[in-house]
């Protein structure tokens, strides 16, 4: 989770350990919070010291591991969460995980959080975005892809099988290259969105060579601006017509059911 990360590599003067001494700073037998509390304030001024103190806070709660308290946050659009011991000198950023159960549960717990999460989809051009399904589809599905995500390609399949199944259902790509991740994505997304062709896309997700372009364009460049105020870091992230966010791999039957239970939430107008 990038927001995790920025709140680590933004550490200065705080200190952070993968394996906190919880037990020492003194594990309650019942109930905790008789003995033990974290305040908003004292998150904030935790946040300040790693350098970001614009981060929201979402909710302080125990965390399921004893003796840590768990502080959901939400940073450009990007909800997760971090951990504070109870002496307030470590801050652990996860993962949890169940031992006997094999669950993780600050994955879980970030699942949840994101569950709530909506996008304004007016604050999205589609004007040039890649068509993938009917124009005149009453359900419009936006979805930023990376040419060279594994997990991109095998989502565009059940794409292909959802606009099969339903022509009432459409959705608009965007070219979203995660660099560090993929240096030849950039490269390949502005050949696609140059030759507008969905067919350059679908041959790169099939492992097919394709053309680099010299044509100049500033559609990728503003794709990555966007997801970055949109608090959007990985790809496949499709945003459904009611604004709701899924973000990695989903097939279709799951897919159609989430885009049809926000049939009744309010549509967000589109530009």
């Amino acid at each position: 989770m990038r927001i995790l990360l920025l709140l680590i590599l933004a550490i200065s003067g705080y200190q952070l350990s993968a394996i906190s001494p919880v037990y020492a700073s003194g594990a309650c037998d019942a109930d905790c919070t008789k003995c033990h509390t974290l305040s908003t304030n004292e998150v904030q001024a935790i946040l300040a010291k790693i350098k970001n103190p614009e981060a929201k806070i979402l909710k302080i709660q125990l965390s399921p591991a004893r003796g840590l308290w768990e502080v959901a946050v939400e940073n450009k659009g990007q909800r997760g969460l971090f951990y504070v011991d109870f002496s307030k000198k470590y801050l652990i950023p996860g993962p949890i995980i169940e031992v006997n159960a094999a669950v993780d549960r600050t994955k879980e717990r970030v699942a949840e959080l994101n569950k709530g999460r909506k996008i304004d989809r007016s604050r999205i051009p589609l004007k040039n975005a890649l068509l993938l399904g009917d124009k005149a589809a009453k359900n419009k599905v936006i979805v930023f892809t990376d040419p060279d995500c594994p997990f991109c390609g095998k989502f565009h399949a059940e794409l292909k099988k959802v606009a099969e199944q339903r022509k009432d259902i459409a959705f608009y790509i965007k070219l979203l290259p995660l660099i560090k991740l993929h240096p030849d994505a950039y490269w390949k997304s502005k050949s696609v969105v140059c030759n507008k062709s969905l067919k350059l896309l679908e041959d790169n997700f099939d492992k097919k060579p394709i053309p680099k372009t010299d044509c100049e364009t500033k559609e990728i460049d503003e794709n990555i601006k966007l997801a970055e105020r949109l608090g959007i870091t990985g790809t496949p992230t499709a945003i459904m017509p009611d604004g709701s966010v899924q973000v990695g791999f989903l097939e279709a039957d799951k897919l159609i059911k989430m885009i049809d239970s926000g049939k009744n939430s309010k549509s967000v107008r589109q530009k």
